[in-house]
């Protein structure tokens, strides 16, 4: 075989390779609807009414719990479930019940330098078990990053966003813990489950 049969074989297949490539990635962006589809709704915070309870959220919409905080900010607690895991989730919502647009304050994310690395969260948060006579705060991940609603910043005037966090689990014989946010007043919380 000659070079330049090698030469002109390896171009052809170079050239191929491309065009099966931009084909392949001109149908994967194609959009996918067909003309009866109808389109998706996109999901974003929910302005004034709240949000609608997914399993996530937890399954009770009604409030267990309220804690005030500043510039309007609203922390209602909709659920407080013991997981068998050995932690607790808290479900609920954070709304800004005034009516100009309020920053959520850096002192939620708490003081530790593992927490504040990774950005604007509720890690500050913590329970306090007043029978065992424990505080117990925020879970992190492998990496450090906090078991709570992250990325926090401003919310509008009757703006509100479902939010939750992670603690260690008290002992079974507990059933209300004290649930402190810095920058918002205490609440009493029953746990079920």
């Amino acid at each position: 075989m000659s070079v330049r049969f090698t030469a002109r074989t390896r171009q052809g297949m170079v050239a191929l390779t491309l065009v099966v490539g931009f084909a392949v990635s001109a149908a994967g962006c194609g959009g996918g609807e067909d003309k009866d589809s109808k389109p998706r709704a996109s999901t974003s915070a929910t302005k004034g009414g709240g949000s609608d309870p997914s399993t996530q959220e937890g399954q009770s919409a009604a409030v267990m719990a309220e804690l005030k905080g500043t510039g309007g900010l609203l922390l209602q607690i909709t659920s407080m479930q013991r997981d068998s895991g050995g932690f607790i989730t808290v479900n609920g919502t954070l709304k800004n019940d005034g009516a100009k647009s309020v920053v959520v304050p850096a002192q939620t994310s708490g003081d530790e330098t593992e927490i504040l690395k990774h950005g604007p969260s509720l890690g500050g948060a913590t329970l306090i078990d007043p029978k065992g006579k424990k505080r117990y705060y925020v879970l992190r991940d492998t990496e450090g990053r906090p078991l709570t609603t992250t990325g926090l910043g401003t919310l509008q005037a009757g703006q509100s966003l479902p939010v939750f966090i992670q603690f260690p689990s008290p002992p079974a014989g507990t059933s209300e813990v004290t649930l402190q946010l810095p920058t918002f007043s205490s609440a009493g919380v029953e746990i079920s489950g």
